[in-house]
């Protein structure tokens, strides 16, 4: 395999292919590559006597079967992945000697796996939790795993605590029930007793824990990583993906219907856009902090519950991610790569936070059981495109065939090789960070502060955000079925805002709380998603359309939505061919039994001059759930009737009218803001 990036960067692709089998127009065979006969019936003694042992095809096939299935991950489980590539935007070298962070003209391949956390394999896309955002780099000096979540920060500060939040988000273990949610008792006592959860709830009862889809989320590192550059010198970072689509999220009602209708939603977003070209974007940034800085910020760095500010270290962009290439088979792919934090490159390492270096114990031993044994390393989408040289032999499902006689180090049989690289190079080299100190089992006053953080996000919020907020905590506590659970969380976050937390006080059924509140009175505007990038591109489009419509009109608004970006889906009473005036026809995609409005981000509502009752009934529903879900409707020609039965037009939002070039205008704008939060709910 070739070392150099820069001479393919379709290197870890091809490497790839050299596993690939394409079985079509092929004849049957065994494992073992015999051809067989017949695989319909098992070996018999006679057509209707027992089935013989001897019938090694069967034993095998069946063998196969019963062991396909390995343990799926005990977070992360559900997950969706896609290939791609990475371009650095500028040469970092002022910052890490890490290679892939140098050369501008280098396509770095990577592979994406995007999670919800808590639920198992089969739960849905779109419930409220954290979502993984992992990104293996396959870069000339070996794997770089940046292993990170849509939330900047965690709900613990020790891992040592990691075994107790998850088995407390997880299914209670009575009965096995609520299923991918935290709306629950054990959850909410976790919480209430382990007050460093507080910034991390904030973010979860957030529309940031239901997000529109993969391509329209942020990504953060979590911890403060280090950069050390050529010279030795170290800095303090932060990772950040920002998505060129905006961050943007579902409304709750939404969510919940989702995951009955389209439990696939986020990956047949994913995978649907990479088939049809719109390949996901997302830029790499950084935050940067002097080692002299360590102690400036308002928080220690290294607690995992806290984030720097973008308004005071601001992120720098430094290249871009796109998602160009969906798996050939999910599993040899999606489920069975490995990431890992500790797999760095040089000019990339650690510092002290003790989340972080518990992480970096945790992740390789959970693959010790779930890949079965220490060579998954050797599964083809966990390998590196660069030769793997070690002492290491031997254990389950090794492929590698070692040559010679001698594993072990030193030895002068095979002339001391494989040898340690010095950094010069190429060898990797950890940071010498001056450590003093006594062993004890204690946390540093410097994280004890759990609430001001939480107050600077809620304080950083929209009133439409606010409201979201208040929402969720009221669904996830009005769940609960303890009393002093509920009473316990009430006064933790009357800490964070008095204003929330009377809000949802009163909704469960609760005292509001008199005491409490607090003096932080800073914002980070960055951490609203009404600050974010609005752009209609890639946003789909359902078209309410029946027989009889304008043809050359509905023809020209469907060509704008096309031309910006948009995807149009059609939807009429049955699938076909629905035509219009002047020999204008559509393909049907959908009748209204298949398809919903919140699988969709705008409505057009064109209808036609042959309409039935039920297909108009279907029509007003769509819509209403649409309009309820605050989202863009536009109406031209017979469907300015139906919004003006419904009395919406005029309401924001909503855009009508028969001058097709304004109209397309101002609907295409409509989309691009994404939800309208002032409108009335009628």
């Amino acid at each position: 395999m070739r070392n150099n990036q820069n001479s393919d960067k379709n290197n870890k692709e091809k490497q790839l292919d050299a596993f690939t089998v394409d079985d079509k127009g092929t004849k049957l065979t065994t494992n073992q590559g015999l051809k067989v006969s017949e695989d319909e019936f098992s070996l018999k003694a006679g057509v209707r006597g027992p089935t013989l042992m001897e019938d090694f095809h069967f034993r095998e096939k069946m063998t196969h079967f019963d062991h396909e299935r390995i343990p799926e991950r005990v977070v992360h489980a559900r997950g969706f992945a896609a290939h791609g590539e990475f371009q650095l935007y500028e040469n970092m070298s002022d910052f890490t000697r890490a290679k892939f962070l140098q050369d501008t003209s280098v396509k770095t391949p990577v592979f994406v796996r995007f999670s919800t956390v808590s639920g198992a394999r089969g739960s849905a896309d779109t419930v409220r939790d954290a979502r993984g955002f992992a990104t293996k780099f396959y870069t000339e000096e070996g794997n770089y795993d940046l292993v990170a979540n849509n939330i900047p920060v965690f709900f613990i500060q020790d891992a040592i605590k990691f075994p107790d939040v998850v088995h407390a988000f997880k299914p209670e273990p009575d009965n096995d029930i609520p299923q991918a949610s935290t709306a629950h008792d054990t959850f909410w006592d976790f919480v209430a007793n382990n007050q460093e959860t507080a910034h991390m709830i904030m973010w979860i009862m957030s529309d940031r824990a239901i997000p529109r889809s993969f391509r329209m989320m942020e990504g953060f590192g979590v911890h403060t990583f280090r950069f050390v550059n050529e010279q030795g010198k170290a800095f303090f970072v932060k990772f950040h993906w920002k998505p060129t689509l905006g961050t943007h999220s579902l409304v709750w009602d939404e969510s919940h219907k989702l995951a009955g209708i389209d439990p696939d939603f986020h990956r047949n977003d994913l995978w649907n856009a990479i088939e049809n070209g719109h390949y996901p974007e997302f830029e790499l940034g950084v935050q940067i902090l002097n080692e002299e800085d360590e102690f400036k910020l308002k928080h220690d760095i290294l607690d995992a519950t806290k984030l720097w500010p973008e308004e005071v270290v601001p992120v720098k962009i430094i290249g871009k991610m796109t998602l160009n290439r969906n798996v050939d088979n999910f599993f040899a792919e999606t489920e069975q790569v490995a990431f890992h934090p500790g797999n760095v490159v040089p000019g990339i390492d650690f510092t002290n936070d003790p989340l972080l270096q518990g992480r970096l114990f945790s992740y390789i031993d959970t693959q010790l059981i779930r890949l079965g044994g220490p060579n998954f390393h050797e599964i083809p989408i966990n390998r590196p495109i660069v030769p793997i040289h070690n002492n290491q032999r031997d254990g389950y499902h090794r492929q590698t065939i070692n040559i010679g006689k001698v594993n072990y180090h030193r030895n002068s049989l095979a002339g001391n090789t494989p040898a340690p690289a010095s950094p010069a190079e190429g060898g990797y080299e950890h940071y010498q960070e001056k450590i003093e100190g006594r062993k004890i089992q204690a946390r540093s006053d410097s994280f004890k502060d759990h609430f001001s953080q939480a107050t600077l996000f809620w304080n950083s919020m929209s009133p439409a955000e606010k409201k979201h907020i208040i929402d969720a905590f009221s669904f996830e506590l009005g769940k609960v079925k303890s009393l002093s659970v509920k009473q316990q969380v009430i006064d933790m976050f009357a800490n964070v805002s008095l204003e929330l937390t009377q809000a949802f006080a009163k909704k469960i059924g609760m005292p509001p709380p008199t005491k409490g509140g607090s003096t932080i009175t800073e914002s980070s505007p960055a951490l609203s998603q009404q600050n974010t990038i609005f752009t209609p591109s890639t946003r789909k489009v359902a078209v309410i359309l029946a027989d009889g419509f304008n043809g050359p009109d509905v023809k020209y608004v469907i060509e704008r939505l096309i031309d910006s970006g948009l995807t149009p889906e059609f939807i009429s009473e049955n699938q076909g061919e629905v035509i219009g005036t002047n020999g204008v026809t559509f393909n049907v995609d959908h009748t209204f039994l298949t398809a919903k409005s919140v699988q969709f981000d705008a409505v057009y509502v064109v209808n036609g001059s042959k309409t039935s009752k039920k297909f108009n009934k279907d029509a007003a529903y769509f819509v209403d759930e649409a309009f309820s879900h605050y989202k863009p409707i536009g109406a031209t020609h017979q469907g300015i009737q139906l919004l003006t039965l419904n009395k919406y037009t005029g309401e924001p939002g909503v855009i009508t009218g028969n001058d097709v070039q304004r109209f397309s205008n101002d609907f295409i704008d409509a989309v691009a803001a994404h939800r309208f939060w002032n409108r009335q709910t009628v």
